[in-house]
């Protein structure tokens, strides 16, 4: 099929079709590309089914034609239209296992990037899709995910990026990034339901059997496993018996490095460093990763989820909350209850 990249990549007239553009180069991941893709799919569908224009789709790479993704399938792209001549609702950047060897290479792909992001009216980044926005410049001075296993690297080569290691995904107003592969699932869900309304995103996930929405708040992984998948195994005992006494009022600092056996100073050092959190941070995050359980699956008060995770009342976990998620324990549940 013959386009004029230019022409194929302008959103059409308000009211008409949504235009999303994804941007694909060599040996980047399918399921980034792909899962993204299918929700946008998904929700057009549903939203011609209400008699509204959907979303208009477009896979564009710098040379276009053929390109190559990590899994071996290749995928057919247009050519990328001039940063000029761009004006897409939606610019969406998967990401690739190896982009941390292979960012310099992408100067090119990320100098149009940030030449275009103006262009659009939000720019999503899929797992580690959140490097080349960051080498475009688009996360400097914002909150930020990717997966996991790369967002130590990701601070430490964007020191301006304010990484978040616990986010499925984070919106900082027009930019949004998610958390590792799959993640990009939820990532366009939530995309779409900002769009289209919690109606039509619950179509999607029932289309796709998936749920509606991990929060965006939502931990990658558990606290619990996430301390257990360190490189030492030294407080695992210790971090299962603390998943068991979040409620105790005398959990403290120095209680902890009496249950492990060591001087509260020597005990501080070591679990920081062991663990890349203070002991202070972990408990935190334990408390919360509990109450967010609680919230979503337990008809409890907030005041009773408060006290049996040990925080003590509603305000101090309100406090928690909207430190760590930006909002409250009350928002969090009338959004992400799983009896919605």
């Amino acid at each position: 099929m013959s386009e004029t990249p230019g022409d194929s990549m302008m959103n059409e007239t308000p009211g008409g079709p949504r235009d999303v553009l994804f941007v694909a180069y060599p040996d980047m991941g399918l399921l980034d590309l792909s899962g993204a893709q299918t929700v946008f799919w998904a929700a057009s569908k549903a939203l011609a089914e209400r008699g509204l224009p959907g979303y208009r789709l477009r896979t564009a790479s710098l040379a276009g034609g053929l390109v190559r993704t990590v899994e071996g399938l290749a995928v057919d792209s247009v050519a990328l239209a001039p940063p000029q001549n761009l004006a897409v609702d939606t610019l969406v950047v998967p990401g690739a296992p190896d982009i941390c060897q292979t960012l310099d290479s992408h100067a090119e792909l990320a100098a149009w990037i940030a030449a275009a992001a103006p262009r659009a009216r939000r720019v999503a980044a899929v797992c580690s899709g959140a490097f080349l926005l960051a080498k475009a410049g688009l996360l400097d001075g914002r909150r930020a995910a990717t997966h996991w296993a790369l967002c130590d690297t990701l601070g430490q080569r964007f020191p301006a990026v304010q990484v978040d290691a616990d986010a499925i995904f984070i919106q900082q107003g027009a930019i949004w990034t998610s958390a590792g592969v799959s993640a990009g699932i939820d990532l366009a869900l939530a995309l779409v339901e900002a769009d289209c309304g919690r109606e039509v995103a619950m179509a999607v996930a029932r289309e796709l059997v998936v749920y509606l929405k991990r929060p965006g708040g939502q931990a990658q992984y558990s606290t619990l496993l996430q301390s257990q998948a360190a490189d030492s195994p030294l407080f695992d005992e210790l971090h299962l018996w603390l998943a068991e006494h979040l409620g105790e009022p005398g959990l403290t600092v120095e209680s902890l490095a009496e249950r492990a056996r060591m001087s509260p100073r020597n005990f501080s050092r070591v679990y920081k460093q062991k663990t890349g959190r203070t002991p202070s941070r972990a408990i935190e995050l334990f408390r919360l990763e509990a109450a967010r359980r609680l919230l979503e699956h337990s008809t409890q008060s907030i005041e009773q989820i408060a006290r049996q995770c040990g925080f003590g009342n509603e305000e101090r976990m309100r406090v928690t909350f909207q430190r760590n998620l930006s909002l409250s324990p009350r928002d969090y549940r009338s959004r992400f209850t799983r009896e919605h």
